[in-house]
């Protein structure tokens, strides 16, 4: 059941907090859906997705956080929350432009586990944050967070778009050595990196949750399809590297459904929501053009969009304490030179993937010959491997 609530009188005396006359917003949208997001825990981007069934989950009783995103300044004028069975009683929200300095615009002590549908919000931000205390030990599970509004300022519109057959090409020749991406629909291995199977056309994980996803998404679409039989394997291994329950068997329905286009567009599905989509919507937002965008790109894929030092979030955060991107005044080829800086650091923390090429033999090249919009013809090379795409 859905409650709406009224907030004007609440966000009225919070100080900072930019009010409107009511009704102004009422046709405003979604402007969360789809963004880059964080969490001091869990899954973020499943807050974001625009399906409720996925759900952004904590555990134990310890307060959490999950910060959106919404890639420019917005003038937001409502916040819905659909919560699951382990709701939190004592909750506040929060608006920053810079992520850094926050201003409230919202707070209780009586959630009450529904949708919470707070359409008296107002306020001016790029970053929302959701702090939460769960009421019990078995944590959070918030099925959708919703910021409504409209862009107060805007970033510099980037001068090139990204392709994403030339995005994948790009990830293609260093995670399969091959430039045809579409031929790695029924790619998987363990390669040895501690997240249990690897497989598909962006390298989802069977310990990282994403494989499951594909998997779900695919036994929706197709029930009783050949690989729905492993789903409570891959439940029980997700955030391990083990095998257990999977194996040839495993391996050989992975190949044979890649086959299938519903498969196919699982894996589609999956790689936008929670690589592609976040990551081009990060990058326009700074102010990147085609180039910038890839280099995001890549490093969701490799690294996650969490907002440890190891991931996105925190490559992103060390490129910015060294220069600002256009969306900031900076000069894009020193930001990018920073941020590339950044993720070098954070490949060669991890043994398997030491080697650095794929940044320092592509990306950094074509930074170095100052192809921002990634113009064809592009030559680079992977470990040591040429490769060419044809104008």
């Amino acid at each position: 059941m859905a409650v709406r609530r009224s907030v004007a009188g609440v966000a009225a005396v919070l100080a900072g907090v930019a009010l409107a006359a009511p009704g102004a917003y009422a046709a405003d949208a979604v402007v969360s859906r789809g963004r880059a997001a964080a969490a001091s825990a869990g899954a973020a981007t499943s807050a974001v997705d625009g399906r409720t069934a996925t759900r952004w989950t904590t555990a134990g009783r310890a307060a959490q956080w999950l910060r959106v995103d919404l890639g420019a300044v917005t003038a937001v004028s409502r916040i819905r929350l659909s919560w699951a069975t382990n709701f939190a009683k004592v909750y506040r929200l929060d608006a920053s432009a810079d992520g850094s300095t926050w201003t409230p615009l919202y707070a209780t002590g009586a959630g009450d586990g529904r949708t919470d549908d707070l359409t008296g919000v107002r306020g001016s931000a790029r970053f929302v944050r959701l702090t939460a205390t769960p009421r019990t030990a078995k944590g959070l599970a918030l099925g959708e967070l919703e910021v409504f509004g409209h862009r107060a300022e805007s970033a510099p519109a980037p001068a090139s778009a990204l392709s994403v057959d030339v995005a994948m090409q790009l990830v293609s020749s260093a995670e399969n050595s091959s430039l045809d991406w579409r031929a790695q629909y029924g790619y998987i291995e363990d390669i040895g990196d501690g997240r249990g199977y690897t497989g598909g056309i962006i390298g989802f994980c069977s310990g990282t949750g994403d494989m499951l996803e594909v998997v779900e998404a695919y036994a929706a679409a197709v029930p009783g399809n050949a690989l729905a039989k492993y789903l409570p394997a891959l439940r029980s291994v997700n955030g391990t590297a083990a095998h257990t329950g999977l194996g040839d068997a495993f391996e050989d329905d992975w190949k044979r459904a890649a086959a299938d286009p519903a498969f196919q567009k699982a894996q589609d599905d999956e790689r936008n929501r929670v690589y592609l989509n976040p990551a081009l919507a990060q990058a326009k937002a700074d102010g990147l053009r085609a180039l910038g965008q890839f280099a995001y790109f890549d490093a969701y894929v490799m690294h996650g969009p969490g907002d440890d030092a190891s991931s996105f979030g925190g490559i992103r955060r060390a490129a910015l304490a060294k220069a600002k991107p256009p969306a900031q005044g900076g000069d894009e080829t020193a930001y990018l030179n920073a941020f590339l800086d950044a993720r070098v650091a954070a490949m060669r923390t991890e043994e398997a993937h030491s080697d650095t090429s794929r940044v320092d033999t592509a990306q950094r090249a074509f930074l170095s010959a100052g192809n921002l919009d990634l113009r064809l013809p592009l030559s680079w090379k992977v470990y040591g491997d040429p490769y060419t795409i044809a104008a």
